[in-house]
């Protein structure tokens, strides 16, 4: 699996009966509770935002992620707890009585379109206000106080919300599924929060997919809030809150929506065994450059006698990779050659002639190996072509880096068939911050390689480690490369 981000391109907290705006602020306080040192009204905020999706969706129309193979295509929004790094703050009382908020209930809810007959979306403004102000003593700070939209009445200058801060959470309505269907309100997904420390990880899989596709319309972005039955509570004497990085912080945890989807390439043409299903690649391209053909192509898998054993539809892998998987041959010959002849080829009208490649079907006994035998623990090298060491690349490029496999202490011994892995992450003080987990790395019938998409990658210095899994054995290979992205300005 393979991960693009997407961030936000504006975000702001709503504050319940407030004009102030908050958009520029680093940090989201979401806070529930009192509003003033007495027990008094209930006060509390929302989180708005919305995720800019043109490079995702770019992404999709030229092929570069393809959903061909499987329609598997998720998507999480993640934000950081700016808690999660002093355990201290955990249930600790602040000077002006808030307390860190523990054990509560988040909704995710798409912002609804305007009520009536017009059907225009809501669109807002982020504003440029930076701390909380006027909110009695529960935020302290004039600095940068603005009540320009957008704010709780306001999404505008000139345009109201047509509910004031979005919804309202008083209107309870039946026939919800999850019991949390306020004022025709669509709520993406929940999460738990037991200690108040943890990050964000909302699904909205189905979400994102619904816009992609365009069978969800008219949405000006999301927001984050407690439930209702919690904004609802009156009469405390204290207020509580958590906060989580904006997409105004100064630091590497900016907040995303992170897709997930399935690229990976694992060519068995050099590896082809009997007894077992194998998957088999061809790669199109026009100049040097990946392309999509106007349809799938059609494959024959053809034996020594020129019989046709199987007749495949391929799906495309992704930008200019289309894939078949062929079922477990069986043979008394072998090792045998055997064809794969990819027809029905068209490029922008043109047809192409049909193409033949070749495989060898390899003795079974050669894959599996039962038996007495054990293997004997083994050391790796790698060697990494297309980014170098140590070297600044700009945050514009797309880079396929070459993985060479081979044993330890020898020049040129390479590996062909190891199911190696990578992953990628950057380096806060003494803590690795993650930006992909271990990830399968691409093996072709000419070696192994993974893409690097700097795009979706914030400025830093970057990190790369290498695991191999072998005879239950795990090793990992730390720091085996090491780069930074620096903006292309």
């Amino acid at each position: 699996m393979s991960i693009y981000k997407s961030y936000f391109k504006r975000n702001d907290t709503l504050i319940f009966n407030s004009y102030t705006n908050t958009g520029r602020n680093p940090v989201v306080e979401l806070f529930f509770g009192r509003v003033d040192n007495l027990s008094g009204p209930k006060g509390y905020s929302r989180f708005i935002f919305d995720v800019d999706l043109e490079n995702l969706e770019n992404k999709l129309s030229n092929n570069t992620i393809s959903t061909g193979c499987t329609s598997a295509m998720t998507h999480t929004l993640r934000m950081t707890n700016t808690s999660s790094f002093d355990k201290e703050l955990l249930n600790s009382t602040w000077s002006n009585g808030r307390r860190r908020a523990t054990s509560f209930d988040l909704i995710l809810f798409r912002i609804p379109k305007v009520s009536g007959s017009t059907g225009n979306t809501q669109t807002w403004d982020e504003g440029v206000g930076d701390d909380y102000y006027n909110v009695t003593d529960v935020f302290e700070g004039n600095k940068s106080f603005s009540d320009r939209p957008t704010n709780w009445y306001q999404r505008t200058t000139i345009k109201n919300w047509s509910v004031n801060g979005i919804y309202d959470n008083t209107n309870s309505q039946t026939g919800s599924t999850n019991g949390l269907n306020y004022s025709g309100l669509t709520i993406v997904d929940t999460q738990h929060f037991e200690f108040g420390n943890e990050d964000v990880e909302f699904d909205m899989t189905d979400e994102i997919n619904g816009v992609l596709s365009g069978s969800i319309t008219g949405t000006s972005g999301w927001g984050i809030a407690f439930v209702p039955e919690v904004e609802n509570i009156t009469g405390m004497t204290e207020n509580y809150s958590v906060g989580f990085f904006s997409r105004h912080t100064q630091t590497f945890y900016e907040p995303f929506l992170e897709t997930n989807y399935d690229d990976l390439i694992q060519d068995d043409r050099y590896t082809f065994y009997e007894g077992k299903d194998n998957k088999l690649y061809l790669y199109t391209y026009v100049n040097g450059n990946p392309i999509v053909l106007d349809n799938d192509p059609v494959v024959d898998i053809v034996d020594e006698s020129n019989t046709i054993l199987q007749t495949l539809t391929a799906c495309s892998r992704s930008n200019g990779v289309y894939e078949v998987t062929v079922s477990a041959i069986t043979s008394t010959n072998t090792p045998c050659i055997y064809y794969d002849n990819w027809r029905k080829l068209s490029y922008g009208g043109d047809v192409i002639s049909s193409v033949e490649n070749e495989f060898v079907l390899l003795k079974n006994q050669d894959y599996f190996t039962i038996g007495t035998r054990t293997e004997e623990p083994k050391l790796y090298g790698f060697n990494f072509n297309g980014i170098l060491q140590n070297e600044k690349i700009i945050n514009t490029d797309i880079r396929k880096v070459n993985v060479t496999l081979k044993k330890a202490y020898t020049a040129n011994e390479t590996l062909k068939q190891v199911e190696c892995f990578y992953r990628v992450y950057v380096r806060e003080g003494n803590t690795e911050v993650q930006v992909q987990d271990w990830t399968q790395i691409n093996r072709t019938a000419d070696g192994y390689y993974f893409i690097f998409d700097t795009t979706d990658k914030i400025p830093n210095e970057y990190f790369v480690d290498i695991k191999v899994n072998t005879d239950r054995e795990i090793n990992t290979y730390k720091r085996e490369l090491q780069f930074q992205v620096v903006n292309k300005k």
